[in-house]
Formats: structure tokens, sequence, C-alpha cells
């Protein structure tokens, strides 16, 4: 739990310190997750960073049944669930200023973080699709959310990758399944990301080199 905590706190900290230097013509620049703006990114994000503090609130489901890897099945981001996704990060950035959507944005990520360290080993949670998770694997997935939108809000803004260290550690490791990525790729963990999360194009050498190295590839709404 420890090192994913770690890392979810590291990267909403970073995330938090860009937002505050954003002005207001930032938020209505086009993204690379269509048809959401910049502002409509960070709403979806700040909904994403917050879903565990309701969650822990609820009673615990008795046992996991899915895992992190699992939480990004294809069978599960059916185009239906990314309408609705799309559709309420629009909805939610409606007349909402710069100001207070930094503020909403850190609000959720520290009552998250608050309810994550008050929760007893083990825990178990439902997720919006209805699985039960163990807690630190839901986590495992806010570190993609924050971390993987935070590459995203990087280029929209023209901005070099801020992403985080401990961040980059947790989220190269749920992409790659534990595997170590092919050499010959020569990829950093920037790279690595972007290229297994459908943010930059796949060469077909590439994708062999994955394919042999056994990377299982995950499906990623918005």
């Amino acid at each position: 739990m420890d090192p994913v905590r770690a890392a979810f706190s590291a990267e909403c900290v970073r995330l938090t310190e860009v937002l505050a230097d954003l002005v207001d013509a930032d938020l209505d620049r086009p993204t690379d997750c269509p048809p959401w703006t910049v502002r409509e990114l960070i709403a979806h994000i700040r909904t994403g960073v917050g879903r565990l503090a309701d969650m822990l609130a609820a009673s615990a489901p008795p046992r996991a049944e899915v895992d992190a890897a699992g939480y990004f099945s294809r069978a599960k981001f059916t185009p239906q669930v990314d309408a609705d996704r799309i559709a309420g990060g629009r909805r939610d950035a409606l007349q909402v200023d710069r100001v207070t959507l930094a503020a909403e944005v850190e609000r959720a990520w520290r009552a998250t973080e608050a309810a994550v360290a008050a929760a007893p080993p083990g825990r178990v949670v439902r997720t919006r699709h209805g699985d039960a998770m163990l807690l630190t694997e839901f986590l495992r997935t806010r570190v993609v959310e924050v971390g993987v939108h935070g590459l995203d809000l990087a280029a929209a803004l023209g901005r070099s990758p801020w992403l985080t260290a401990p961040a980059a550690e947790v989220i190269a490791d749920l992409l790659t399944g534990g595997h170590p990525t092919p050499v010959g790729l020569g990829w950093d963990r920037v790279t690595l990301i972007r290229k297994t999360t459908g943010r930059a194009a796949l060469t077909a050498p590439e994708r062999a080199a994955l394919d042999a190295a056994g990377f299982r590839p995950l499906a990623f709404g918005r």
C-alpha cells in the first residue's frame, strides 16, 4: 500500500501545483481526449481522484474479485460507459472557474488520501463497475487516472510531462504486468506509458516486441 499511496499523493501534489499556474485561456484548449477541453479533462480528473472517499464510506464487500489490470478490461470500457464518462466530464465542467476547479481537485484528492489512511489493512471496495477490489488495487487505478491524464494535460498545454517518478513506477508496473520492457525498444517510462495507453502510436516492430515479451494490453477509456 505505502508505495501506491506515496505515488498517488506525489502525483496529485504535482498536479495541484500545475493547476495553480494556469490562466483562464488554458482551460479552453483542446486535448487529445476529444471532445474534452482542458477544463473538462480537469473536471474528469477531479471526479476520478475523489471516488475512493465515497467508496470507503460504503460497506465493504466480503472479498476481492478483480485486480487493477482486470479493472481496465475491454469488457468494462464499452462505448456506452465511455460516452457516459465523456458527458459527465463536460457536465461537471460547466460554469466552473479556474480557481474553483483547481480547489475542488485538491479537496477531492486530499479527501481520498485521508480516507485511505484511515482504512484498515486488506480493505475491499466496490467500483463503479460493480466489482469488488482490494483498496490497494483500486488506488493503483487512481494513480493511472491522475498520471496518464496528467500527460494528456501536459500535451494540451504545450508543457513537458510532469509525471513523478513514484507514479511512473506504479503505472509502468501495471501496464507491463511486471515484465521488463524489451531493452531494444530504448523507451523511458513516459514513452512506455504513452505508447501502451494509446497516447503515441506503436510501430509494427514495437508491437511485436511487446507481444513477444508477454505484455497484456489494457483498455483505457477516457
